[in-house]
């Protein structure tokens, strides 16, 4: 963790060259394939390591982090073009990959406590600071009380495992509490962040009032920090949640569904979007919470494909957004006459979105469905009503969008940018590719 601290605070005087918004991304770039090469070396991140502190789970959350940061660098090219406070956006990103990092990287509850609570500063300042209407301050007001109420009872559950077992290390984590009242207290904030159907308002809203950074680093890697928390501490409290577990796994299967219904009668965009990361993260949470090896491995997968998926097409309506100004469906219309090389992504992006092959997606599906289906057959009802609704807004969502007479709003219009075409491949492509490697996320246990 030190060598990466080094590192980044070395990059802190790059935030603030004109130039500085490529050489960091070339730099996120480059971390990236070395991180990968290092796993192709050796199968040194099956186990947690001395070395590095990170397993498997861990080294691909921090892949994802380092990817997406650079897609957001390369999506928000107008605030280097009109100069709005650009340096300060690159040092908040800095900031934000610095506290995923550790978050991801850490060896001690504590410490993994402390940078997931830091992780919400840079967000807030992204949504609040670079956001496009007066409503991102109620917006940052959500995402932190929300957040934040959920997280003090999980720091009184930290200090009593400490006064227990006196260690917050890891390797001590088969060291379980069978008290109900400490699994509430220490999953709740990991519920919140999912986020988990009846605790998600804050997610539409957050989303909808962010920039396209802000939104793909929401959708990309911080709602993955629920999903690894809780597959990180579920050991700490595997005897109650072999008891309680069920509950959570009808509140995800039935708030899948309602959110599903919820996104068919989106007309902004990026709500629907949004809507369907809920829809996505509940599957994520029905699979963990089965505490079987099929749901723990189908969950980082459909973790990974939904960052990927969905930062994808948050981009996407941004890229509508800025030449036609209004995300709304009634007015995005027949976008296939005049963005025709776009349409493609569009295409692609929308039927990964609904897990059609060969994507990422696909594979997490089944996973998690056989693990749902192996808990109790009932679940076949919810969960082909949740994949038939999946596919029914994503296609919506495509079909609205680029079909259809052009609406009478949109005078003029300028077609796609090679940057643009460059960032839809670099969301598409590892999703689409990661499939042939399956095997490597099916052996992280």
């Amino acid at each position: 963790m030190m060598k990466v601290f080094f590192l980044l605070i070395f990059m802190v005087p790059l935030s603030f060259l004109k130039s500085g918004f490529w050489i960091f991304q070339y730099i996120f770039f480059i971390f990236t394939f070395v991180f990968y090469s290092l796993y192709n070396c050796s199968n040194m991140f099956y186990y947690i390591s001395y070395f590095w502190g990170i397993d498997m789970l861990s080294f691909v959350m921090i892949l994802l982090s380092f990817w997406i940061c650079s897609l957001m660098i390369m999506a928000s090219e107008n605030l280097l073009k009109y100069n709005y406070y650009s340096y300060i956006f690159l040092f908040i990103i800095l900031l934000l990959l610095f506290s995923l990092y550790c978050t991801f990287s850490s060896m001690n509850l504590f410490v993994f406590y402390l940078f997931f609570e830091m992780s919400l500063i840079p967000t807030l300042i992204l949504i609040v600071g670079w956001g496009y209407q007066p409503e991102r301050i109620q917006a940052g007001i959500y995402l932190m009380f929300y957040t934040l109420f959920a997280s003090l009872p999980m720091m009184l559950s930290i200090f009593y495992y400490y006064l227990i077992y006196g260690s917050l290390d890891y390797y001590y984590f088969f060291k379980g509490v069978d008290l109900i009242l400490f699994y509430f207290c220490i999953n709740l904030v990991f519920f919140v962040k999912m986020p988990m159907y009846l605790v998600h308002l804050w997610l539409p809203k957050a989303h909808v009032e962010a920039p396209v950074s802000g939104s793909m680093i929401l959708a990309g890697v911080m709602l993955k920090l629920g999903g690894y928390g809780l597959m990180r501490l579920m050991s700490l409290v595997i005897s109650v949640a072999v008891k309680v577990n069920f509950n959570f796994i009808l509140i995800s299967l039935v708030g899948g569904l309602l959110v599903s219904l919820i996104c068919l009668r989106q007309s902004d965009m990026k709500s629907l979007v949004a809507y369907s990361s809920v829809a996505h993260m509940g599957l994520v949470l029905g699979g963990i919470m089965t505490v079987s090896y099929w749901g723990l491995c189908g969950s980082l997968v459909m973790m990974i494909a939904h960052g990927l998926c969905s930062s994808g097409l948050f981009c996407l309506v941004n890229i509508s957004y800025e030449r036609l100004l209004s995300r709304s469906l009634y007015l995005n219309k027949g976008l296939i006459n005049i963005m025709p090389g776009m349409t493609l992504w569009w295409f692609l992006l929308c039927s990964s979105n609904m897990a059609a092959p060969p994507s990422f997606n696909l594979l997490g599906e089944i996973m998690l469905i056989n693990s749902l289906v192996s808990w109790s057959w009932i679940s076949m009802i919810m969960l082909s009503m949740i994949s038939f609704f999946s596919a029914a807004y994503s296609l919506h969502l495509y079909a609205y969008s680029q079909h259809g007479k052009i609406s009478s709003g949109s005078f003029s219009m300028s077609g796609g940018l090679v940057r643009e075409y460059l960032l839809m491949f670099l969301h598409w492509f590892p999703l689409n590719i990661m499939i042939m490697k399956a095997t490597d996320f099916m052996n992280w246990l």
